[in-house]
């Protein structure tokens, strides 16, 4: 057999299991609150894989590894950020949260939670948070399945649609019929092969070359040789520093900002069994997230290295963590490792899918009142998810749209609309409807306004200013609209606060 044919046979495997768990969780959903959040009794580690293999899409694969091998450790400041703010993340809002949208009138989503945790009668929270995240993340969606297409392309050279086609039907296939549980099961999977695949790249890798102060000396060589070659621009790899100013790696860093708005990732604090799993889930959750994201900065560091002393030619720097695959492994594992790849993006488009048919139907549809039996509203969430994975597909049919470039303008603007919303309405008692309200809209509109200024945009990441913007207006507001005498509100904070 063909080194493809091998690949090909190991992703076609990795498919086949990804739609045998759908199939086990399609018998496990009755109810829309399991279809939405596995009727809340996911276990920490179901729950920390999931968000973790969720929130790192291809980027973990082949944009860090490909940024570290261009540039050296200074990229690797995003995935520092990243790592800290999952960790504040873990810590301080998940147990509150999972409490708080319990008590809370059992909210499954995040717009019924803020509508329910502010009494907000006039509907304007649920229906403002509802399009937003639905709009945001039908383009979140397509540029996953934008990935797939690409992927298979560069792959295995198949037509970009019939790559995209295929990654968007497979995904679709087992969470439309497993739902959350489908997605959560099937992330802990993605998660394990993704944590595999980033540890055994660089271990044999080091292997290879003769031991960690051969490959030292690898990377200090292939450093000088491209400083000899380009005086004017020169590198230092192991440095977490040499090559970025403070502010540059301030704006870095401050992707952590965003993990307190991210929808797809903080439902997943919803769905726990009780608040006190999160602490084994925090541990689970960012122990992982540490080593697949050490494993992913070697895997560009001492990518360096190896292609330097091999003499070989990489001619897109984003694909050193498949090419080093193929290149050490029989066909067959380098598939797997291909597979790994799939699995990120995969894992973040089903998350996605699932959150944009909770916004469809539990924020949106639903809240004309209508009376719905369980079996319409899993119905309607199947349907959901359905009717959002044929826009963003028909958005992906372009390879060459920009809306891979939405990735971080979506993530900051979550992080800045809902993550000091989310922080305040669990430790600030006086936040109000309006304050939240208003809030939201500030961090969405200075990331929207900040984000399309090139001047501004070089000088920092939008999420600061958006964050910052949101915070200030949203106290400002509530502490003129506040209501202190809301007995009711009180008593459900009260009620969260007693369990922590």
């Amino acid at each position: 057999m063909t080194d493809q044919t091998y690949q090909l046979i190991a992703i076609g495997l990795y498919f086949l299991a990804m739609l045998g768990i759908g199939y086990y969780a399609y018998f496990q959903t009755t109810s829309l609150d399991d279809y939405m959040l596995a009727g809340r009794k996911l276990s920490p580690g179901v729950a920390a894989l999931s968000a973790g293999a969720s929130d790192m899409s291809g980027w973990l694969l082949m944009g860090l590894p490909g940024a570290i091998y261009v540039s050296g450790l200074v990229e690797a400041w995003i995935a520092i950020g990243l790592t800290i703010g999952a960790y504040l993340n873990w810590r301080f809002v998940a147990p509150r949260l999972r409490s708080y949208t319990e008590v809370s009138n059992n909210s499954i989503t995040l717009p019924s939670f803020l509508e329910s945790r502010f009494r907000d009668n006039t509907r304007l929270l649920r229906i403002a948070s509802g399009l937003i995240i639905l709009v945001f993340f039908t383009f979140y969606v397509s540029s996953g399945m934008v990935a797939g297409g690409v992927f298979f392309e560069a792959s295995f050279g198949t037509h970009y649609l019939f790559g995209m086609l295929l990654v968007a039907g497979i995904t679709l296939t087992y969470t439309l019929f497993g739902g959350f549980l489908g997605a959560s099961l099937t992330d802990v999977a993605q998660g394990m092969l993704m944590f595999a695949a980033l540890i055994i790249i660089p271990v044999t890798t080091v292997f290879v070359l003769g031991g960690i102060d051969e490959t030292i000396a690898a990377i200090n060589a292939a450093d000088a040789a491209h400083n000899a070659a380009n005086p004017d621009n020169p590198l230092r790899r192991t440095s977490l520093l040499f090559g970025g100013s403070i502010l540059a790696i301030l704006s870095a860093a401050s992707w952590g900002l965003g993990y307190f708005g991210q929808p797809h990732i903080i439902v997943r604090f919803m769905a726990l069994r009780s608040h006190a799993d999160a602490k084994a889930g925090r541990r689970i959750g960012i122990g992982w997230m540490v080593l697949v994201a050490t494993g992913a900065v070697l895997t560009g560091l001492i990518g360096a290295g190896y292609f330097h002393l091999s003499d070989r030619t990489l001619d897109n720097p984003e694909t050193v963590f498949l090419v080093l695959s193929q290149i050490l492994f029989h066909p067959f594992i380098a598939g797997l490792v291909l597979a790994a790849v799939l699995a990120a993006i995969m894992s973040t488009i089903s998350s996605q899918l699932l959150v944009c048919s909770s916004a469809l139907v539990e924020d949106l549809y639903k809240i004309f009142g209508r009376n719905l039996s369980a079996q319409t509203q899993v119905l309607l969430g199947r349907l959901g998810v359905l009717v959002v994975a044929v826009i963003a597909a028909l958005l992906a049919i372009d390879p060459r749209s920009n809306i891979l470039g939405l990735v971080a303008f979506a993530w900051a603007g979550f992080g800045a609309a809902f993550g000091p919303i989310i922080l305040m309405s669990l430790f600030w008692r006086r936040l109000s409807a309006m304050g939240a309200l208003a809030g939201m809209i500030a961090g969405a509109v200075v990331v929207g306004y900040w984000g399309n200024v090139p001047e501004l945009k070089a000088q920092m990441y939008e999420i600061v200013p958006g964050f910052i913007a949101c915070a200030v207006v949203a106290v400002v507001v509530s502490l003129v609209t506040s209501r202190r005498d809301d007995e009711e509100i009180q008593r459900e904070f009260s009620a969260m606060e007693a369990r922590h």
